[in-house]
């Protein structure tokens, strides 16, 4: 059996999304900048790609721009923010995504801004006090701070951020590139400057993203070059990976109950599975906590001693696919960022497992089955 249960890193494509793209590979080829007919018809396809993913966002297909990913979408909603709005302190959690991170640190560097940390817990929740208090020592602010985090699951509530982000006048992003497909945003409704979204994180393809950017929240573009994405995003546009993200988004709303019940009982048979079979295992953040975690992620954390870079091998010889990390406290490069920020166990090794809507309850069991038996082999 082959099992891959490393979807927060990015999802198979699916069928119908493969489908519906493929027309745009081979016969709808014009440059939707064009004028003639052939433009026209990939021009046509682009604005109702647009106005599908405004309508399921509850936003305005003018809100929203087309990037190569999540990456890229991050650091427009940041650096153009920051430097069209003239911010000098921004906000964030040591537990972001890098692509959030080393972008307000390059701006921090070059003295641009000044960057404070909000305090998280042991758990890795944010403390929100210490947002309103950082809010109130300073002046306006860009506020960054992600829904889901990546790799411990963590969920923040941007309801109650956006909240206290508008009683202080300040600019709010949110990194929602694991959250975007797998709950629903009514946009209309959130006081929140700009979002993001990647598709091969929900069954695109690769190489797609969107940028929600909220009417009247005017930026300068970060890639400067022809009139595309209405004078915010030169260069030609990925037409058929635009195609594949409207309708994997479409898909995804279609079908998003379904799939999170799925999902979920998944996530709780591993956990379920883990305890009773593997002793001293614990989990990350709050992965193991239903109500507080994406239920698209669970990291585990492994027993003292633990050798998980060869525990990572045996599972890859049995065809299982996960991500790993660990708390080194030598260096970024050796270790996760966010398990050093929580101070956990440099001892104990991590395992993230992130489940899609193609994962089975018998994957879990072959998964949980392989892992317990490295801890305690069968005797032949």
């Amino acid at each position: 059996m082959q099992v891959y249960l490393d979807n927060a890193a990015t999802t198979p494509l699916t069928p119908e999304v493969f489908e519906a793209m493929k027309p745009y590979m081979l016969e709808f080829y014009g440059n939707p900048s064009s004028t003639h007919a052939h433009g026209r018809a990939t021009r046509s396809a682009i604005e109702k790609a647009r106005k599908g993913v405004a309508d399921l966002l509850h936003a305005s297909p003018s809100e929203i721009f087309f990037t190569s990913g999540g990456t890229e979408a991050d650091n427009t909603a940041i650096k153009c923010a920051i430097e069209s709005l003239d911010i000098r302190s921004a906000i964030t959690s040591p537990l972001e995504h890098h692509a959030v991170l080393h972008a307000l640190q390059a701006l921090a560097a070059k003295k641009q801004i000044k960057l404070n940390y909000v305090h998280t817990d042991s758990k890795g929740n944010i403390d929100y006090d210490h947002l309103k208090a950082l809010l109130d020592g300073n002046e306006r602010s860009f506020v960054s701070i992600m829904q889901g985090n990546n790799e411990i699951g963590n969920l923040n509530d941007i309801g109650l951020i956006s909240e206290i982000c508008a009683f202080h006048d300040a600019i709010f992003h949110s990194d929602t590139v694991q959250t975007l497909a797998h709950y629903p945003h009514n946009l209309s409704k959130l006081k929140i400057h700009s979002i993001i979204g990647s598709a091969h994180k929900f069954h695109g393809p690769k190489g797609a993203g969107l940028l929600y950017i909220k009417k009247g929240h005017q930026i300068a573009p970060f890639i400067h070059g022809g009139s595309q994405e209405r004078n915010m995003r030169g260069g030609t546009e990925n037409l058929y990976g635009i195609i594949g993200l409207a309708k994997a988004l479409e898909i995804a709303y279609e079908g998003m109950n379904e799939h999170r019940k799925h999902i979920l009982a998944l996530k709780q048979r591993m956990i379920k599975g883990l305890k009773e079979r593997v002793p001293g295992i614990t989990f990350n953040g709050e992965s193991g906590n239903m109500d507080k975690s994406l239920y698209t992620v669970l990291n585990v954390s492994l027993p003292p001693s633990t050798d998980a870079d060869m525990l990572l091998f045996n599972l890859d010889l049995h065809k299982i696919s996960v991500s790993g990390g660990s708390a080194c406290s030598s260096g970024s490069q050796l270790g996760s960022h966010v398990l050093q920020a929580l101070s956990a166990d440099p001892e104990r090794g991590a395992i993230r497992f992130s489940f899609s809507k193609y994962n089975t309850l018998e994957e879990i069991h072959y998964v949980v089955d392989k892992l317990a038996n490295m801890y305690n082999p069968v005797s032949i």
